[in-house]
């Protein structure tokens, strides 16, 4: 057998081999294709509803006639769309504090102390995870309504606060357990308290998953609709949610392009938000997970 004819099977497998990586590729890439176009197409059709000049969504073609902005001059003229905005900033803002701030030290506790109950306190979050906050609105609601704090922001912001410790604690207790204990050992050894080792070494070394706890508990507000028409009431205390679904609920509400516009204001800062820190939270999500 010549030189050439014993080099003819590992050819013909290198070619085989280059093949099927060629097409795996190719599927791979079509799928992340055609996912991109089924997340993209509601986007796109809503933002051009938006411009429509009609009240219905149905007639919306990719290439509309005649487009309009009547639909954002009307939501900032003529309903209180201001308002809504407003009232879903404040609850976003002071949520993501408090949420941030009490996820953080509950973290911080369970990772570097040992206290009795800690184990069964964490077996506890980990198990309210597993239920879904619906089970507990009659109770929230009874709650809120017996301390005076129904149809108000910070009943709302409690809420959202409380239903964020379990998973956040997990999620950063994961971070705070990769971190190296020697830090902390140089710093008390230097005479630093716990206090100071806390602000001073662990917050700086946990910018992304900060950055990431901040974020999650600023956008959760802004998008949910359930807990806050269960809380709030009065309309000067609407969310941009509730305002938004009282547009095309009822028989005489069907003004389903000005929610269309009212959806594409909501969308745009969380979307700059998300942008700009895209880095901090993949890495702050990654970090927290894999670490511990």
């Amino acid at each position: 057998m010549t030189k050439n004819q014993s080099n003819r099977p590992n050819v013909t497998l290198s070619m085989g081999v280059k093949t099927k990586e060629t097409i795996t590729l190719v599927l791979i890439y079509m799928l992340l294709i055609a996912t991109a176009i089924f997340a993209l197409y509601p986007i796109a059709l809503v933002l051009i509803g938006s411009l429509n000049p009609g009240d219905t969504l149905l007639s919306t073609t990719f290439f509309p006639k005649n487009m309009t902005l009547k639909h954002y001059t009307y939501l900032w003229n003529e309903t209180e769309f201001f308002t809504w905005y407003k009232n879903t900033l404040k609850i976003a803002t002071a949520n993501m504090i408090i949420s941030t701030f009490l996820v953080i030290t509950a973290a911080y506790a369970f990772s570097r102390f040992r206290f009795p109950g800690r184990r069964y306190g964490l077996m506890s979050m980990l198990i309210l995870q597993m239920f879904p906050g619906f089970m507990g609105m009659i109770a929230i609601y009874i709650l809120l309504l017996q301390i005076g704090l129904l149809d108000n922001h910070w009943g709302l912001i409690l809420v959202y606060a409380g239903g964020s410790i379990p998973f956040g604690t997990w999620l950063v207790k994961g971070y705070f357990d990769g971190l190296p204990r020697s830090l902390e050992e140089a710093a008390k050894i230097d005479g630093a308290s716990h206090t100071t080792v806390f602000f001073k070494i662990m917050m700086p070394l946990s910018y992304p998953i900060l950055t990431f706890v901040a974020l999650t508990n600023f956008i959760g507000p802004w998008m949910d609709f359930i807990f806050a028409r269960l809380i709030l009431r009065s309309n000067e205390n609407k969310t941009l949610a509730i305002g938004l679904f009282e547009m095309v609920t009822g028989i005489d509400k069907t003004k389903f392009t000005t929610f269309a516009a009212g959806a594409v204001l909501v969308a745009v800062p969380i979307t700059l938000l998300f942008i700009f820190l895209q880095k901090y939270l993949i890495e702050g999500l990654k970090a927290g997970a894999n670490k511990g």
